[in-house]
């Protein structure tokens, strides 16, 4: 399999560029790739296949052969996680990523332990994930908000597709239509306050739904749920 990696700035076929040093350390250190080495640099608007034209320790630049994958569509499904502890919310940011959302709304909320998100690790976990998972644009992770100003900002056009241990509906394929967007909520480690819950459940928008009879930590929650949007959007 091809070495893709996330290239922000614009990308020309046959011209060069000089890469990154953390792309430099990454191909000359980490993957030991040579001079004429070919790999894949990618971003919104597409996908090129490359060629490594000079390669020194602390220096290398590519050539951009051929465009091999067309910019794609985004997603419509978004994400609003409260914030957790450092290795499970690591591993949300990834497999959310794996599966396909398109945003990331952290949120704060009266059981949320965690108030802070470091932004530069975020968002290194995210672009690595993209290039694992095929996808071409990382989801883009908003500023950390709390619960009742998120709810406030959220537009009347988005479905919240609320992840309530409480509740005992079914996500149906009918939930999903006629909707711009879809954001999905899930709860911090012990759930939400019955007063935070009422305040999710006056929302216009709003379908709660079950995702299983057991009680799931956060990370474990997030995976289903997708999941299920997901099957739900590509089956019906």
């Amino acid at each position: 399999m091809n070495i893709r990696l996330y290239h922000p700035d614009s990308i020309v076929e046959n011209t060069t560029s000089l890469l990154s040093k953390g792309h430099t350390h990454y191909i000359t250190n980490v993957m030991r790739l040579k001079r004429g080495s070919i790999l894949n640099f990618f971003n919104e608007n597409g996908e090129w296949e490359s060629e490594i034209i000079f390669l020194e320790k602390d220096r290398v630049e590519v050539k951009f052969l051929k465009k091999i994958k067309k910019q794609s569509h985004l997603s419509n499904i978004n994400l609003a996680i409260c914030l957790i502890k450092k290795n499970p919310m690591e591993n949300i940011l990834q497999k959310a990523t794996e599966l396909g959302v398109s945003k990331i709304f952290p949120i704060i909320s009266e059981r949320t332990e965690v108030k802070e998100l470091n932004y530069d690790r975020a968002k290194k976990i995210v672009i690595e994930a993209t290039e694992q998972s095929n996808r071409l644009i990382p989801p883009k992770i908003l500023e950390v908000k709390k619960l009742k100003d998120f709810l406030i900002g959220l537009n009347n056009s988005t479905k919240l597709l609320f992840a309530d241990v409480n509740s005992k509906n079914n996500l149906e394929a009918n939930d999903l239509k006629n909707t711009n967007s879809l954001c999905i909520l899930v709860g911090p480690e012990g759930d939400f306050s019955p007063s935070e819950r009422e305040l999710i459940l006056k929302n216009s928008t709003v379908k709660p739904f079950t995702i299983s009879k057991n009680i799931l930590r956060s990370d474990t929650a997030v995976i289903s749920a997708i999941s299920l949007v997901n099957f739900i959007n590509n089956f019906h």
